[in-house]
């Protein structure tokens, strides 16, 4: 018979099916469970909504105003309480054409009383990734913090940030990475030395002259396999077994990680074809899809990296489409901060102090 998990872990899962799209978002940052349990007052199921439905749906454009339950799978696969750990995983495994990570527990009632995930079941092996992470940067808009300190030693809490990401990856099952250091680079190699204390392999790529977040990758040695890289800045509970899984299904070249942001307009835009008004929209809401500073790469990318050069990925990645090579975007819809400005810094300093999933 199955266990019951965290109440809190439970309780986190748990939303209304009467929530919006952009309120789903939100609580499944919150949750770090991978889907959320649509449901009523009294508990009854309703549906399912992972983090998959939500990257379709921002892929697919459709507003964060709708109902969370219009993308919701209204018929998901459930273990009834009482079940053992063989039956809930041979459901995970046979119920449907594909293979199922979330399965809601329900009583008699159709009630939920709790959420297994595969992890709970199987112990996840390595995933086959090895890892760059950007950590080169002077950090120049957060001085005078970064005066003494490279960006990804930054603090949040009592721990710098390039540590929660190397903990991050390890957790995912990558355990050989390489840091990509410019500035105080004895700073970070001092900290994490070979790796062995944190459980990793870890590699410096010292770049003599800022190489940007691609050049510096054609330092590396043996790189015939998929590389995740991800900038040494960036505070996120992204699931990395996710995006390769998304990688390999659209068979990338490069997979960006993608993240939905939004504008508000202060102004009544008005909508002109020549001097005839077409529209007038007071105060839109823009949803745009910005960089993450999260990447896959096959290997046949580093052809198109120059030697010795600084070159961005923003380069990379529009020198392969020029080529005409398979770009996609995964959209990230867990927590994710790019500490890049003191605001920022600060949001993810308490988004840890809050006991963020990555603490």
């Amino acid at each position: 018979m199955l266990q019951a998990h965290s109440s809190d872990r439970f309780a986190k899962a748990l939303i209304s099916s009467q929530a919006t799209i952009a309120e789903a978002v939100a609580q499944l940052e919150h949750a770090g469970t991978g889907a959320l349990v649509l449901c009523d007052d009294e508990r009854v199921l309703y549906g399912l909504l992972t983090d998959g439905d939500l990257r379709r749906a921002i892929l697919r454009g459709i507003p964060f105003n709708n109902p969370c339950r219009s993308i919701a799978n209204l018929e998901p696969v459930v273990g009834e309480v009482g079940c053992s750990a063989i039956i809930a995983l041979g459901l995970m495994d046979h119920a449907r054409e594909f293979v199922l990570n979330h399965l809601p527990i329900v009583d008699d009632l159709r009630k939920v009383v709790d959420l297994l995930l595969r992890s709970d079941l199987v112990s996840e092996e390595g995933i086959g990734l090895s890892a760059v992470i950007i950590a080169g940067g002077f950090g120049m808009r957060l001085r005078p913090l970064t005066d003494d300190v490279p960006k990804p030693m930054l603090k949040l809490g009592d721990r710098p940030l390039l540590e929660l990401t190397i903990e991050r990856l390890r957790d995912a099952g990558i355990r050989r990475m390489n840091v990509t250091t410019h500035y105080l680079p004895e700073a970070i190699s001092n900290h994490f030395g070979s790796g062995e204390a944190f459980d990793v392999e870890i590699r410096y790529v010292k770049e003599d002259q800022p190489l940007g977040t691609a050049g510096g990758l054609k330092l590396m040695e043996n790189c015939n396999g998929t590389l995740l890289v991800i900038n040494g800045d960036i505070l996120t509970e992204v699931d990395f077994r996710s995006m390769l899984r998304y990688h390999n299904e659209h068979g990338a070249d490069l997979t960006i990680g993608v993240r939905q942001h939004e504008i508000q307009v202060p102004y009544g835009v008005v909508d002109c074809d020549g001097p005839r008004v077409r529209k007038l929209q007071e105060k839109p809401l823009l949803h745009f899809l910005v960089n993450a500073g999260i990447y896959l790469l096959e290997p046949i990318v580093y052809r198109y990296i120059p030697d010795h050069h600084r070159f961005d990925m923003t380069d990379l990645i529009e020198r392969l489409i020029e080529r005409g090579r398979h770009v996609v975007s995964f959209p990230v819809v867990e927590y994710w901060m790019d500490i890049g400005q003191k605001a920022d810094y600060e949001q993810a300093k308490e988004h840890v102090g809050n006991g963020g999933a990555l603490v």
